[in-house]
């Protein structure tokens, strides 16, 4: 059950609307590192959480429902953003951010752009839609819920940190005060959610309770392998050296080596094609 307040979490205000920017923001709402993706993300995570300590679903739900408000407030920026927008981007081009200009000059036809703003107008009368940058509308291949607490909460920080990211680049990218301002305000709660997800972590034994998932018996997984850095560069080139090839392995059970990887099997050697497959003749019968 949920509760809904008309007002934003944080304040949202426009003072100069720019269509190009509203084309950004849609990436914070519908691209791979925006704020749909994690709201589902957490809301599936907290729905399939089993076992008797509930205070992990409660995280989730209450971050997912926090980050309904995040989509609202990035919803009605693009709409700000575009009130009063002319319908081609000639007027604004020219004024935009160095790295925008770069893009709609040479890598981005312009005409792509416009055809952005024409979705933003056709479809929903100038607001956001539930896609990305590009209008590709978001299709939750990257909502990651495995069922394995640890497992989602190390996804969940890999989230919020490529999220923080693209709201870092967006805050470079705007002119507009109230945009940075509110764009401050998620880059801070993106820094405090992947903060929570690592003391979840760490909560749950951090690195002690690797590998993931601790539930399996590593007697039963090829043990000379398990803590071995593999080095596939070519003959003669050494694997690299670091933290993950000597010492300690982070779980404390084993040690780090390093080898070159060489061949332990065969070439694979695979039976005749069906008839009827498709395949050519001498694929089918055997030499």
């Amino acid at each position: 059950m949920y509760f809904h307040d008309k007002r934003l979490q944080y304040p949202v205000r426009v003072e100069t609307p720019d269509p190009l920017f509203a084309r950004q923001l849609q990436q914070a709402i519908g691209g791979v590192e925006g704020e749909i993706r994690v709201c589902l993300q957490y809301f599936f995570q907290a729905w399939g959480a089993r076992g008797p300590d509930t205070r992990y679903r409660d995280m989730l739900l209450h971050t997912a429902t926090e980050e309904i408000g995040h989509i609202e407030m990035l919803a009605t920026a693009v709409a700000l953003n575009l009130e009063n927008a002319p319908l081609t981007l000639q007027e604004t081009a020219a004024e935009a951010h160095p790295v925008v200009n770069a893009v709609l000059g040479g890598e981005r036809p312009r005409h792509v752009v416009e055809g952005m703003l024409q979705r933003h107008l056709l479809s929903t009368g100038l607001a956001a839609m539930p896609t990305n940058a590009d209008g590709v509308p978001f299709d939750c291949s990257h909502v990651y819920a495995s069922g394995n607490l640890a497992a989602d909460m190390y996804a969940n920080v890999t989230a919020e940190a490529t999220g923080r990211t693209l709201a870092v680049r967006l805050y470079n990218a705007a002119k507009d005060p109230g945009m940075r301002d509110m764009l401050s305000f998620l880059i801070a709660r993106d820094t405090m959610h992947q903060q929570q997800w690592l003391a979840a972590i760490e909560e749950m034994g951090g690195a002690a309770a690797l590998p993931i998932p601790n539930s399996f018996d590593q007697a039963q997984e090829r043990q000379e392998f398990s803590y071995v850095y593999l080095g596939t560069g070519t003959e003669g080139v050494p694997p690299p050296e670091g933290r993950f090839t000597a010492g300690p392995s982070m779980d404390g059970r084993g040690q780090f080596s390093a080898l070159q990887a060489t061949p332990m099997g065969e070439a694979p050697v695979l039976g005749p094609a069906r008839p009827g497959s498709g395949a050519q003749q001498e694929q089918i019968v055997p030499r």
